[in-house]
C-alpha cells in the first residue's frame, strides 16, 4: 500500500537521506521515496497501513521533520 506524504524540514539530500533510512528502519515500511522537488513530497510503501502520529512518532528521533498526509 502506497500512501503521500508531505514532509516539512527536508532542505537538501542529507535530509532526503537521513529521514528515507529513519522511516524504513520501521518494520512495516517497505520503501520511502522522499523528494526535493516538489520539496518534501514523500511517498511511502507500507505493509500495513500507519498513522501519521505513527510515523511521526519515527521521525521524531531526528529533529525538525514534520508528516503530514496527503489527498
Amino acid at each position: 500500500m502506497k500512501q503521500k506524504f508531505q514532509i516539512s524540514g527536508i532542505s537538501c539530500g542529507g535530509c532526503v537521506s537521513r529521514v528515507k533510512k529513519t522511516l524504513e528502519e520501521h518494520p512495516n515500511i517497505e520503501k520511502a521515496e522522499i523528494f526535493l522537488a516538489p520539496k518534501g513530497a514523500a511517498l511511502i510503501t507500507m505493509n500495513e497501513a500507519l498513522s501519521v502520529a505513527e510515523l511521526q512518532k519515527q521521525l521524531d528521533g531526528l529533529n525538525g521533520y514534520t508528516i503530514t498526509e496527503l489527498n
